[in-house]
């Protein structure tokens, strides 16, 4: 895409990106759900069973059913089980169940095309139908590469025809491990490359006259999903199209980290206006996925209702949002800003600052007979005291933010330092000489005050809304800061009181747990979608509901999954469907037990190679099954040994991160 293009792209999106406002798509029918327009945003799960096992897939889907989920997807890799989803479908019916089934398919035309005829909807990807990929880098010219065009669509053809014929819906779901070689080779492994996957299909739908289309982008990299469905929106309306979008995280995880990788990556997308339907892809029984596909859509629900526009919404010629780039900040004090990694604050104003023992719980564990801390590699870096005085020593590398006004009465200010609000430091008469921290609101950038600010490299901004629109406001005073052609370093804060996990307010689902968890989603959303963009030198969530070690390892997690921060293993594991050749769960918490470890590296775990060795493509390592009771093994997307026999694989794969030189003995 040349420079005007991206121009012309940037001038229609930048807008959604300081306002809230639905991408409005055209309705789709899927059954007796309609999908799109002013339709709700959908949920979506698939099930784990073998697609043969008629009565154990039913009794599964009715889980899902009843966790509210509106469309079952169910994995279709041979005719076999193709032919199997019509007995599935009775079954569920019998039963008094009637949610639209949705058929998965990889690489089998014919069974795509005997499912369309059973099924609401079928789903292919691109990358794998009628296309292949064994990462072999191909040259074409203009005529050849058409003539392989050419090729795709006399394959697709036949679908097209039986969907239009059954009244079946078609999603085309491009994932990012999984573009073929032909296209990697013309675009690279880039955003770029996924939308053209998917819009070289679309264009062959058109051709035909079959408009009954859902479109998804997806990736185990949040930013890169974020990335490529902001340039497919882009480029549909470039081309007069707006289908209905279906957003997921692929290979998201299990327990926090897939909540909050599945949140930084959807919840984005949510608050710039796109998604009309959504699957969590958690490894966990897929009923589980759906709370929490509930929860990130119903912040949403009333959205247009009060919606607000920020007064500092205008066009935006500065930022980029199809590529990452770290806004350009000073480095205060050598330790925040510039190209320092973001940092962590946590309040720990009302706990007992008689006992040491509280900075257990921000990753300095304290060791009484020794009288010393060790740091954990999740440590914060700042702890807001506000008016509280401890009465022991903190540890040297750990930073204390108090209130301005007592903040002067403090005889000892090594390590401490003052948080003032914008007239305060106006006006102070006295200022840290190392860092001084002033909040602000997006709404402050164009007052007499923010005028009046003295500028220097101490200044340290602490980035705070209250707009029902907060991130969209504090993604508004970035655009304003780069405009205004200022390098302040910003800790960006949220603040979620107790009433923000309220049951009546967001939902039914009930579990002890459901507070934990709505906290990763929500901050997740906010705080991701404006470091996935590149703004943020710090994080501070405030939630009094909520203990301090769940906000420390919430804060730690998603910075890790924005890549912004690393501070622990990372594991790329499937969800799981009818193709798995083992137990992920089970295996994923096995290799999570012996490697969580290994701070840095990247893991994927698969269930089967149709989603490895492509899906985990970003993975240093990978565990693919290979059949039943074997497993290949990766080194990136290199495979090192195969058919490995799945009792020694996991230690077979730990012989191979050691003769890399990557492996650590863990702490005892």
């Amino acid at each position: 895409m040349d420079a005007e293009a991206i121009k012309a792209l940037k001038g229609r999106y930048c807008n959604s990106l300081t306002e809230y406002s639905r991408f409005v798509t055209r309705e789709v029918n899927i059954g007796d759900v309609p999908l799109g327009g002013n339709n709700p945003i959908r949920i979506q799960s698939m099930t784990t069973t073998n697609t043969m096992d008629t009565i154990g897939t039913v009794e599964q889907s009715i889980r899902m059913i009843n966790a509210g989920c509106e469309y079952v997807r169910i994995t279709a890799p041979s005719i076999k089980e193709a032919q199997n989803l019509a007995e599935i479908k009775k079954e569920l019916n019998k039963r008094g169940y009637h949610v639209p089934l949705v058929a998965d398919i990889h690489f089998t035309p014919n069974a795509a095309e005997v499912a369309a005829r059973i099924v609401e909807k079928v789903r292919v990807n691109p990358g794998n139908y009628a296309d292949k990929k064994k990462f072999d880098q191909l040259t074409y010219t203009p005529a050849e590469y058409q003539s392989e065009l050419d090729r795709i669509y006399q394959k697709f053809a036949p679908l097209v025809k039986v969907c239009k014929e059954y009244g079946t819906a078609m999603r085309i779901g491009t994932n990012h491990g999984s573009l073929s070689d032909r296209i990697m080779s013309q675009y690279g492994d880039t955003p770029r490359g996924m939308v053209e996957s998917a819009m070289e299909f679309i264009r062959m739908c058109e051709d035909m006259n079959y408009y009954n289309l859902v479109i998804s982008m997806k990736s185990s990299n949040p930013q890169v999903m974020v990335q490529a469905y902001r340039m497919l929106v882009e480029t549909m309306v470039a081309e007069g199209m707006n289908y209905p979008l279906h957003l997921g995280v692929t290979e998201a995880g299990d327990g926090e980290d897939g909540r909050i990788k599945s949140a930084v990556g959807i919840g984005t997308l949510l608050e710039d206006g796109l998604g009309d339907t959504v699957r969590v892809s958690l490894t966990e029984e897929p009923e589980l996925e759906i709370p929490v596909a509930k929860a990130l859509v119903s912040r949403y629900v009333n959205r247009e209702s009060e919606k607000t526009y920020s007064p500092l919404a205008t066009h935006h010629s500065l930022h980029n949002p199809y590529e990452y780039q770290k806004r350009h900040t000073y480095e205060a004090n050598a330790f925040i800003g510039g190209h320092m990694v973001p940092r962590v604050v946590i309040d720990l104003s009302d706990k007992n600052l008689k006992d040491p023992a509280i900075l257990n719980d921000a990753g300095y564990l304290y060791a009484p007979l020794l009288d010393k801390y060790n740091m954990a590699e999740q440590s914060v870096d700042f702890v807001y005291l506000a008016d509280a005085l401890p009465s022991f020593s903190f540890p040297g590398n750990l930073k204390q933010l108090y209130n301005y006004n007592t903040w002067k009465t403090l005889i000892s200010k090594t390590n401490c330092h003052p948080v003032y609000s914008l007239s305060e430091y106006i006006a102070a008469t006295e200022r840290d000489h190392a860092l001084n921290l002033v909040r602000v609101k997006a709404s402050d950038v164009d007052s007499e005050e923010f005028a009046l600010l003295p500028l220097d490299k101490t200044l340290l901004f602490i980035l705070e809304t209250d707009a029902l629109t907060g991130m969209s406001d504090q993604r508004s005073f970035f655009f304003r800061m780069e405009e205004l052609g200022l390098d302040v370093p910003v800790i960006i804060k949220r603040t979620y009181p107790e009433s923000e996990f309220d049951l009546g307010k967001f939902g039914d689902i009930t579990s002890e747990d459901e507070p934990v968890s709505k906290l990763q989603l929500y901050a997740a959303t906010d705080m991701g979608a404006l470091l996935v963009d590149g703004f943020g030198d710090g994080i501070w969530i405030d939630a009094p509901a909520i203990s301090t070690n769940i906000i420390t390892s919430t804060a730690f997690g998603i910075l890790q999954a924005t890549r912004s921060r690393i501070s622990k293993t990372e594991y790329i594991s499937c969800p799981s469907c009818g193709r798995t050749l083992f137990d992920l769960q089970e295996t994923t918490q096995m290799i999570r037990s012996r490697t969580s470890h290994l701070k840095g590296l990247k893991i994927g775990i698969m269930g089967c190679i149709v989603n490895g060795p492509g899906e985990m493509a970003d993975a240093d390592y990978g565990y693919v099954g290979a059949g039943p009771d074997k497993i290949t093994l990766y080194r990136g997307k290199e495979v090192v040994e195969k058919n490995v026999s799945a009792a020694n694989a996991l230690d077979h794969l730990i012989d191979i991160i050691k003769s890399d030189g990557n492996w650590i003995e863990a702490a005892l």
